[in-house]
This record gives C-alpha cells, sequence and structure tokens, in this order.
C-alpha cells in the first residue's frame, strides 16, 4: 500500500460511512481567530474522536485494537448486512441469466485494519516502517470482511482483490489474509497488486517500465476494466478510500469507514 497523502495526525476532512467527523471550524468560547471563519479541527481532539470511533485500546500485547462493540463496528455491520442482501440478490439473478459476476476487495483496512500501524506512528506515512509492518502479516480483520468474502463465494460469485500493496509484498499479504480467514482465491489471477518492475499491459496508458504514473483511481479503475474484460460482471467493489472506488467498471460501491487517512 503506497499513502501519498497520508497527513499528519489526520488533519484532513474525513467521512465515516457518509458522516463527516470534522466540526465546522468556528471558533469556541475561549479560542479566538484573527480574520478566520474555516479553522481546521484541532488535531487532539480529532484523534480523541478517531479513539472513540474505534473504541480504541491496547490489548497485553501492546497492540492497539478496535473494539467489537465500538461505532466503527457497528457500522461496519450495517454496510456488510446491505452487501450481503445485494449479493444474495445478484446471485438469484445471475444464476437464472448465466452471467459471471464478481465482487472486487480493497485490502488494506478493508480486509486488514492497520489501527496499531497508524497508531503508533501518529497517523503518518514512512515507506521502511509501512514495509516492516506489512512483513509481519499479523493485522487483525477488519470486522466482519472475511465473512463477506466467504458469503459472496458461497453464491457463487468470483472474489477479486484489487490493492496498493506492492508485488514484493504478495507472500505477506496471502499469508496475513489467510491468518484472519481469507482464504480464497488468493492467487495471481485474483489479486491484483501494484508492479512497478513489470506493469501489465492493460495500464500501459500511466505504467510501462520505464516509470509508473497511474493514479490510485487510474490503478484500481484499470484493474477492474481488466477483470470485465475477462467476461465478469463486477456486481460490487469494496474498500475503504474513495479512489478504491471510482472511475467505473463496477455495479455498486461500498464505502467502509476509515478516518485515520486519506488517498486521493
Amino acid at each position: 500500500m503506497h499513502k501519498p497523502l497520508r497527513i499528519a495526525a489526520v488533519a484532513a476532512t474525513c467521512a465515516v460511512a457518509g458522516a463527516a467527523l470534522y466540526g465546522t471550524g468556528v471558533a469556541t468560547a475561549d479560542q479566538s481567530t484573527a480574520n478566520s471563519t474555516e479553522e481546521p479541527h484541532n488535531i487532539g481532539l480529532l484523534v480523541g474522536e478517531i479513539d472513540t470511533y474505534y473504541g480504541t485500546t491496547l490489548d497485553s500485547n501492546g497492540v492497539y485494537q478496535a473494539s467489537t462493540t465500538s461505532p466503527y463496528a457497528k457500522d461496519l455491520a450495517d454496510i456488510e448486512s446491505d452487501a450481503k442482501k445485494y449479493i444474495k440478490k445478484v446471485a438469484d439473478r445471475a444464476g437464472h441469466k448465466g452471467q459471471k459476476p464478481a465482487v472486487v476487495f480493497d485490502i488494506d483496512d478493508t480486509l486488514l485494519l492497520s489501527l496499531d500501524y497508524e497508531k503508533k506512528t501518529n497517523y503518518t506515512y514512512n515507506s521502511a516502517t509501512w514495509a516492516e509492518y506489512v512483513a509481519k502479516a499479523d493485522r487483525p480483520a477488519v470486522f466482519g470482511t472475511p465473512e463477506l468474502v466467504a458469503y459472496a463465494k458461497s453464491k457463487g460469485i468470483e472474489v477479486f482483490y484489487n490493492s496498493g500493496l506492492k508485488e514484493s509484498q504478495r507472500a505477506a499479504a496471502v499469508a496475513n489474509l489467510k491468518k484472519v480467514g481469507v482464504d480464497i482465491n488468493l492467487d495471481a489471477d485474483h489479486m491484483f497488486l501494484k508492479d512497478a518492475a513489470n506493469p501489465p499491459s492493460y495500464l500501459s496508458a500511466c505504467a510501462t517500465t520505464a516509470a509508473w504514473t497511474c493514479t490510485t483511481v487510474q490503478y484500481k479503475s484499470g484493474t477492474r476494466k481488466h477483470i470485465e474484460s475477462l467476461g465478469y460482471d463486477v456486481v460490487a467493489n469494496f474498500g475503504d478510500q474513495y479512489s478504491d472506488l471510482e472511475g467505473g467498471y463496477a455495479d455498486k460501491t461500498y464505502k467502509l469507514p476509515n478516518p485515520t487517512y486519506y488517498v486521493s
């Protein structure tokens, strides 16, 4: 995963299941601003709101975990419940029409939760520490998403993964996904990762062996277009960033909550 716009302590407007965490930016009674009507949200307060949203706790192993009773968990449950209803409807329809429906999942903070990394790096991105974190292959699951992957498969929907992780991180990603119970279609034909050294021909407009210039939207939508070129209809696309979802080539999109960073 490459996060080009990670912002220290998340000083950006973050949407959670369609509701912004930011306040209006108006000065409070004990706080004045000169010539400003749009003061940014206080970072310290925002971090506290994020902790409350996740129900963040430090476990006995020194790992920050989200709570299963948190607002975050509730929002995920609501999204996943709606998604299962939709998947069942699509599967029933496809069975009658002989279609080849598929679902596409992002990985980072869609299937594997990176909250511990975010907390311990003060919500900043460093390529070296991120690589070390991914290599441990020990991230917990995003609540409910392994079950959602299994549900789609049980309904005859083909499962694909479309991630910003690097090709060199494939083994760690597969190991981590298996550890949390996602063990479906983890082969190279179904899991698409960024391969800057040998970019696929379907991304040739923005990626060559000489240079990778694809934006996240170009990379992810181009990959979905490729999946559909194989004869599949991407009926649902799941991601924690809007850039995971934009660009078309999906009948329906599901934005999972993530107030800790933003990827354009």
